[in-house]
C-alpha cells in the first residue's frame, strides 16, 4: 500500500473531513477511519506499523486481534463501544451492508463470499477465547508500541482487553465493564502503561498483571510498568499483581470492590515484589465475593500482600474497608497458602482509618516488615499505630 492510500473496505484514510493529517515518517503514518456497520478488524489487518485506526462513535459487535507493532486503536471515549459479536444472521446482514457501501471492494466477489469472510474474521482467536481486544506478540518476540485509547469494551465472556508478550503497551482512557474474568489483563509483558481507565463489574480482577496465567514460575521483571489514575469499582479485586516485580501502582481510586489491591507471590524465585503502591484512595471495598480453591471469601480488603517482598506502601488513603474474612482490613500481610511469607516490606505515612478488623494487620511471620508513622486507629498485633 502506498503512503497516500485512501481505502474504502469500510474505512477511509487521511481525509481532510476527519481532521486527521498524516504525519511524516518512513512510510507516512496513516489514519484509518472505521464507521458503524464497518469492520474494525479489517482496518487493523490493513494497517501498517505506526498507523492509527480511529473508530467513530457507534456500537461495534466484534472482537479485535492486534499483532501489528506501533498500531494505535483509538475511539471517541464512551461513544465508541465494542461488544461481543451478534448472532450469525446479524453478522451476515452487517456484512451485506458493508459490501454495498465499500466502493473499492474487489469486483467479482459475491455477497455470500463477503459474508463468509466477515464471519471468519469475527471468529478470530480473540473472539474464540471470549475476549474483546487482544494484543499479542509471540514467545521471544514481544509486540512493541501498541496503544489503545478512548474506547469502551463491554460484556465479554472472558476479558475486555487481553495482552500477552508485549513491550510498551499503553491503555489510556479506556472503559472496560462487565467482563467475565478480567477487565484489562496482561501477561509475559514489559513496560506496560495503564492510565486513566475506568474498570467495573469484572468477574475477577479489574486490572490483572501477571508473569503467566497458565503455569507456576518465578516473578517477571516488568521493567517499570505503571498503573496510574484508574478508577476501579464493582470488581472482585480492583488490581491484582501476581508474580511480577518492578511496577508502580499510583494515584488510583478503588472503591466498591470486594478487595482493593492484591499482590500475590509464592515460594518461586525470583519472588514477587519490588513494587510501589503509593497515593491511592482505597476505600469502602465491602462487596462480598465467595472464596475459591486459592483464597477464602473476600470482603473489606484494602491492600493485601501475600508472599511478597521489598514492596513500599506509602501515602495511601485507606478507609472504611470492613469485613470478617482472614483477608479483611486496611493493609494486610497474609501468609500464602503455600507457606510463602512477606519479607522486607515497608508500610509508611498512610492514613488508614475505620478499617475492620484492623487498619494494619501483620498476619504472618516474615522478616524485616516495617510499619512507620501511619495514621491509624487499630493494629493487629497492637503497637503499629
Amino acid at each position: 500500500m502506498t503512503k497516500h492510500r485512501v481505502m474504502h473496505l469500510g474505512l477511509i484514510t487521511a481525509v481532510v473531513a476527519t481532521g486527521f493529517v498524516a504525519a511524516p515518517s518512513a512510510h507516512a503514518d496513516s489514519r484509518l477511519v472505521v464507521r458503524p456497520g464497518e469492520s474494525i478488524q479489517e482496518a487493523v489487518d490493513a494497517a501498517e506499523p505506526g498507523d492509527t485506526v480511529y473508530i467513530a462513535p457507534g456500537t461495534y459487535r466484534e472482537s479485535v486481534q492486534i499483532s501489528t507493532p506501533g498500531l494505535t486503536l483509538r475511539g471517541a471515549g464512551d461513544r465508541t463501544v465494542i461488544k461481543p459479536a451478534a448472532t450469525p444472521s446479524s453478522k451476515t446482514s452487517k456484512s451485506s451492508k458493508t459490501s454495498k457501501t465499500s466502493k473499492s471492494a474487489k469486483s467479482g466477489k459475491s455477497k455470500s463470499t463477503k459474508a463468509a469472510k466477515a464471519a471468519k474474521r469475527s471468529e478470530n482467536a480473540c473472539a474464540k477465547a471470549g475476549n474483546g481486544i487482544c494484543v499479542t506478540g509471540t514467545e521471544g518476540n514481544r509486540l512493541e508500541g501498541v496503544t489503545l485509547r478512548s474506547l469502551t469494551v463491554s460484556g465479554f465472556k472472558k476479558n475486555g482487553i487481553w495482552a500477552s508478550d508485549t513491550d510498551g503497551l499503553e491503555v489510556r482512557w479506556v472503559t472496560a465493564r462487565k467482563s467475565g474474568v478480567w477487565g484489562i489483563a496482561q501477561q509475559k509483558s514489559v513496560r506496560g502503561e495503564f492510565r486513566y481507565n475506568t474498570i467495573s463489574d469484572s468477574g475477577d480482577s479489574g486490572l490483572f498483571i501477571a508473569n503467566t496465567v497458565d503455569r507456576e514460575g518465578g516473578s517477571l521483571d516488568t521493567e517499570g510498568a505503571v498503573v496510574r489514575g484508574n478508577f476501579l469499582t464493582g470488581n472482585r479485586i480492583g488490581v491484582t499483581i501476581r508474580r511480577t516485580r518492578n511496577l508502580a501502582i499510583r494515584s488510583n481510586i478503588l472503591t466498591g470492590n470486594c478487595g482493593g489491591v492484591f499482590v500475590v507471590g509464592d515460594e518461586s524465585k525470583p519472588r514477587a515484589g519490588d513494587l510501589t503502591i503509593r497515593d491511592n484512595n482505597i476505600s469502602r471495598n465491602n462487596k462480598y465475593c465467595p472464596g475459591n480453591s486459592r483464597l477464602p471469601y473476600i470482603q473489606g480488603s484494602g491492600i493485601v500482600l501475600t508472599g511478597a517482598e521489598d514492596t513500599l506502601i506509602r501515602g495511601n488513603l485507606i478507609r472504611d474497608n470492613v469485613g470478617e474474612s482472614p483477608l479483611s482490613g486496611g493493609v494486610v500481610l497474609f501468609r500464602s497458602f503455600v507457606g510463602a511469607v512477606n519479607n522486607r516490606n515497608v508500610v509508611k505515612y498512610n492514613v488508614a482509618l475505620n478499617n475492620e478488623p484492623a487498619d494494619l494487620v501483620d498476619g504472618d511471620k516474615g522478616e524485616g516488615n516495617k510499619f512507620v508513622r501511619n495514621l491509624c486507629g487499630v493494629s493487629k498485633p497492637a503497637g503499629s499505630c
